[in-house]
């Protein structure tokens, strides 16, 4: 089990927001931990601008809904790591949408840019247990097995 630190991000009038020192890509991002998320979601244009040539994107028909957005069209990318502190874990499969709208609110805030955000799909697959009064993330090194 692996412990990361995460800041708390304090919003206007909608709550708190979980962000996390990540690494993707060879480079470094923040990243919102979002247990109301279902699927890990990355910036399509935070991912282009990083380097990644967009015909590695597998577009779909598959509309997510959330994240600002009624129903938006996205890709699939296969990233080929995702290093938060400590963990690490290889070949992660994420959405990739426009996160423009979230990156444009955090910049009313004057907050910095976030690469997405980190769903249930990697948090339920590696036991995560939040402790906000230690403000860490714990995550299994492995996932678990798949019932």
């Amino acid at each position: 089990m692996k412990i990361i630190p995460f800041e708390i991000l304090t919003l206007q009038k909608e709550g708190y927001h979980l962000i996390l020192h990540i690494e993707l890509l060879d480079k470094k991002f923040k990243m919102v931990l979002d247990t109301g998320a279902s699927k890990t979601v990355l910036d399509r244009n935070t991912l282009v601008e990083a380097g990644i040539d967009e015909k590695t994107l597998i577009e779909t028909s598959i509309l997510s809904s959330g994240l600002g957005t009624n129903e938006m069209q996205y890709a699939i990318y296969i990233l080929p790591y995702l290093k938060i502190g400590d963990w690490t874990c290889q070949k992660v499969e994420v959405a990739v949408l426009d996160l423009s709208s979230i990156n444009y609110a955090y910049e009313q805030i004057n907050a910095e840019p976030v690469v997405g955000v980190l769903g249930g799909d990697i948090l339920y697959s590696y036991g995560a247990i939040i402790n906000y009064k230690k403000r860490t993330l714990q995550l299994n090194e492995r996932p678990k097995k798949s019932h």
